[in-house]
């Protein structure tokens, strides 16, 4: 079973998103919108089909971490997220919530053993 196939998105909390919207794309380039930037790529195996990685700042009060203390959450991108959480969850990895599923794919949380919370992503990337 595949488990991390790629880099789904990089999130972090900051204490003006919109300033450092603004820092990040006067001084890089990157243009986001209200959820942030998006970066457009082709998948390896099947160069036709377009895939994203997500780029996206989030306030500094943000809950969207939790139960994580740090002011940083990788997405990654994964196949068969419902199977891989399971195999997981009997390998001792700490699993946060529920699956939660929306047009663009389904998303599952797992702690690390340093408290980092990282997102696991099957995506829909033709939904995106």
């Amino acid at each position: 079973m595949k488990r991390v196939t790629g880099i789904g998105g990089i999130f972090f909390k900051c204490d003006d998103p919109e300033k450092q919207k603004e820092w990040y794309e006067k001084h890089l380039g990157i243009q986001s919108g209200e959820y942030g930037a998006t970066f457009e790529w082709r998948e390896k195996e099947n160069p036709d089909q377009i895939a994203h990685t997500a780029w996206s700042l989030f306030k500094a009060d943000s809950k969207y971490f939790f139960p994580s203390t740090k002011p940083f959450m990788f997405n990654y991108r994964v196949e068969n997220l419902s199977e891989l959480l399971k195999v997981l969850k009997e390998e001792g990895v700490t699993v946060v919530g529920e699956i939660e599923e929306f047009e663009f794919g389904k998303f599952g949380w797992i702690l690390d053993p340093e408290g980092n919370k990282i997102e696991l992503w099957e995506p829909m990337d033709e939904n995106y």
